[in-house]
């Protein structure tokens, strides 16, 4: 009973008693990336224009064609391009494909964006921007391709911040002597560089 309570008064549900009693033996906690080691709130980090764009020509678009999505990489462009003052374009025939990216009609252009699987499948080469790409994905930014009328625009770069108090939290459970692991949607480079900015 102390022991749910205690937890209770932490933001943690025990169920029931035998909850606790399993709890000791366990060797290993697995924690959800997202809004559990992340604050679950991306924002965007890195415009990086193709040749002929800017920065902002390259968001307003990208937030454009993201504002049919409900994803929370895209409302993160929205947001970004509203909270610059940029006016977005009306988008039609928004289009979500699934694990890659989205493609939508923008200012009477095809806007896609996404991963460079999807740009490989629509034709569109990324080669100019595949390093730096990689190099955002290192710093545990997920990274994304904007394609106009199936020309390279540029790369944007969204992150979810670490909760403060995450690398703290993993360094007290391997003082238990707990191993720590973590599972996430996110690319392998995405996953190890936040894995290791908390010790897992």
């Amino acid at each position: 009973m102390v022991g749910t309570g205690m937890g209770a008064e932490n933001g943690v549900l025990i169920r029931t008693g035998e909850a606790i009693q399993t709890l000791r033996e366990i060797d290993t906690i697995v924690l959800d990336k997202t809004g559990t080691i992340t604050r679950g709130e991306p924002g965007v980090t890195d415009l990086v224009p193709a040749e002929g764009w800017d920065g902002a020509s390259l968001l307003r678009h990208a937030a454009s064609a993201e504002s049919g999505s409900e994803h929370p990489l895209g409302q993160a462009m929205v947001e970004r391009a509203r909270d610059r003052g940029l006016e977005l374009f009306d988008a039609d025939g928004f289009e979500a494909v699934t694990g890659r990216g989205v493609r939508a009609r923008v200012d009477g252009r095809e806007i896609l964006v996404g991963s460079g699987r999807f740009m490989g499948e629509e034709d569109v080469d990324v080669s100019a921007a595949a390093d730096r790409l990689r190099e955002l994905e290192d710093e545990a930014k997920t990274a994304m391709y904007v394609a106009v009328n199936g020309e390279l625009a540029g790369v944007v770069a969204v992150a979810d911040e670490l909760k403060d108090d995450s690398a703290r939290a993993v360094a007290r459970l391997r003082e238990f002597g707990l191993e720590t692991a973590m599972v996430t949607g996110d690319n392998e480079r995405t996953a190890r560089a936040i894995a290791e900015q908390v010790g897992i």
